[in-house]
C-alpha cells in the first residue's frame, strides 16, 4: 500500500501531453495503478490512439467509450428544452460535456476498485469546479486528486521537459501541429483560448476556425431545413428520422458550411475572473433559434414566460458545475413537463453566419387561431369592444396614482 493510502487512480486522459505528463506523475507522486478514462464525445479526433500512448506507458486497465449519443440525448437535448444561454451568449458547450465525465470517473473508480479520480482541468478554470462538483454529488466520499493545484510543473516548457526525463514520447508537441490555443471540442462546440485571444482586443484569426467557413465566403443561395420535433426534442431533419447525435453531426456539418455559430465572447468565470473564448456552435445556434420558434406557436404565454425567467438561473447552474444538484433536476422536471405540447416543424434558413425562421407548423398543438388573430373580419371570433375594460382595468392604479401627483 502507498503511503498516502491512494493505490488506484482513474485518470481522464485524452492522451495529449497534460494528461500524459499527469499520468506519469501520478505514478511517481502516489506510488499508485493509473486507469485511463477517455471519451468520445463527438471531438472530432481519434480515440483509439490514446489507447496506443497509456499501453506504451504500462497502463493495464484502459477505457476508452463512445459515448456520443448518450451526451447529445440526455444532456445536451434536456438543457437546449430550457433555451439555455449563459450571459446571453455562450451556449454552454464545454459546460455541458463536464457532467458527463464525472459520471463516468466516478463509475469507472467503483467498476476499478480506485481509490481516488483524477483530471487535467487548471486551478483557474472552470472545469475543476464542474468536474468535481459533479463527482462529489455522485459518490461523496470520492478523493480527488488535481495535479495542476499540487505541481510545479506550471508551463509548457516544463511539463515538456518533465515528459523527456520520463521517456513520455513528446515528438506531437514538438512537431509545431500543436495549436497556440487552448482547444475544448465536442458534439455541441469547440472553443478557443489563450494566444492572442487574451488581448480582448484582438480580432481573432481566420485560420483558428475549424468548423465553419467565414459568413463572407458562405455560399450566396441559402439553405433551407425542416426540423421535426416531439416533445421539445429534434427528431427528424427534413423528414428523415435522426438519432440525438446524428442530429447534432448534421446541423454542425451543414451549419458551418453556411458560416452559422461563430462567438466571440468575454465571460465571467464561477472562480472569479473574466475570461475571453471564442466559440463555433453551428448546431446549438439553429436548435436555439428553431426551438424557441415551435415553442412560440405550441406554448402558452406564462409557461413560456415563466420558462424565460428560469432560464438564466439554469443557465448558471450548468456554467457553474450543478448539474446533478436538486435544484437543477428540480427545473428540468418542470421544463420537461413544458415540452409535451412542444411538438411540430419548424422550416430555418441559413445564410452567410445568419439563422432565420422561415416557418413553423403544428399539427396537433399550435395556439395560434388564425380566425382570431387575424386584421380582417373575424366574423364575431373576438370582440373588440372587451378591449375597453380590460384598459381601464389595467389603467386602474396608474390613474390613482396620477390623480396623486397633480
Amino acid at each position: 500500500m502507498s503511503d498516502s493510502g491512494i493505490n488506484k487512480v482513474v485518470l481522464a486522459y485524452s492522451g495529449g501531453l497534460d494528461t500524459s505528463v499527469i499520468l506519469k506523475w501520478l505514478e511517481d507522486t502516489y506510488g499508485c495503478e493509473v486507469v485511463t478514462f477517455t471519451a468520445d464525445i463527438g471531438q472530432g479526433e481519434e480515440v483509439e490512439p490514446a489507447r496506443v500512448k497509456a499501453e506504451a506507458m504500462g497502463i493495464k486497465e484502459i477505457y476508452i467509450e463512445d459515448l456520443r449519443e448518450e451526451f447529445a440525448r440526455d444532456y445536451v437535448f434536456p438543457m437546449f428544452r430550457a433555451n439555455a444561454i449563459y450571459e446571453g451568449e455562450y451556449l454552454l458547450g464545454t459546460s455541458i460535456a463536464r457532467p458527463l465525465i464525472a459520471k463516468r470517473l466516478v463509475e469507472i473508480a467503483q467498476e476499478t476498485g480506485a481509490d481516488a479520480i483524477s483530471h487535467g482541468a487548471t486551478g483557474k478554470g472552470n472545469d475543476q469546479v464542474r468536474f468535481e462538483l459533479g463527482a462529489y454529488a455522485l459518490m461523496p466520499d470520492v478523493k480527488i486528486i488535481a495535479p495542476w493545484r499540487e505541481w510545479d510543473l506550471l508551463s509548457r516548457k516544463k511539463l515538456m521537459d518533465y515528459a523527456e526525463q520520463h521517456g513520455i514520447d513528446v515528438d506531437f508537441a514538438r512537431a509545431g501541429k500543436k495549436s497556440p490555443y487552448s482547444m475544448d471540442a465536442n458534439l455541441l462546440h469547440i472553443s478557443y483560448e489563450g494566444d492572442i485571444l487574451e488581448d480582448p482586443w484582438a480580432e481573432p484569426e481566420e485560420e483558428m476556425w475549424r468548423w465553419s467557413v467565414s459568413p463572407e465566403a458562405a455560399p450566396d443561395e441559402p439553405t433551407y431545413l425542416v426540423l421535426s420535433y416531439e416533445k421539445g426534442d429534434i427528431v427528424a431533419i427534413d423528414g428523415k428520422a435522426m438519432s440525438a447525435s446524428e442530429v447534432m453531426e448534421y446541423l454542425n456539418k451543414v451549419g458551418g458550411d453556411n458560416g452559422i455559430g461563430r462567438d466571440d465572447i468575454v465571460e465571467n468565470r464561477y472562480v472569479g475572473m473574466k475570461s475571453r473564448g471564442c466559440y463555433e456552435t453551428p448546431a446549438g445556434t439553429i436548435m436555439l433559434k428553431a426551438h424557441r420558434a415551435m415553442e412560440s406557436l405550441t406554448l402558452d404565454r406564462n409557461a413560456a414566460h415563466q420558462k424565460d425567467e428560469l432560464m438564466p438561473r439554469y443557465a448558471e447552474m450548468i456554467y457553474n458545475g450543478y448539474w446533478w444538484s436538486p435544484e437543477r433536476e428540480m427545473l428540468q422536471a418542470a421544463i420537461d413537463h413544458t415540452q409535451q405540447v412542444v411538438n411540430g416543424e419548424v422550416r430555418v434558413k441559413l445564410y452567410k453566419g445568419n439563422v432565420s425562421i422561415a416557418g413553423r407548423r403544428s399539427e396537433t398543438n399550435s395556439l395560434f387561431d388564425e380566425s382570431i388573430a387575424t386584421f380582417e373580419d373575424d366574423e364575431g371570433a373576438y370582440d373588440q369592444k372587451d378591449a375597453e375594460g380590460f384598459i381601464k382595468l389595467n389603467a386602474l392604479r396608474l390613474r390613482v396614482a396620477a390623480r396623486r401627483r397633480t
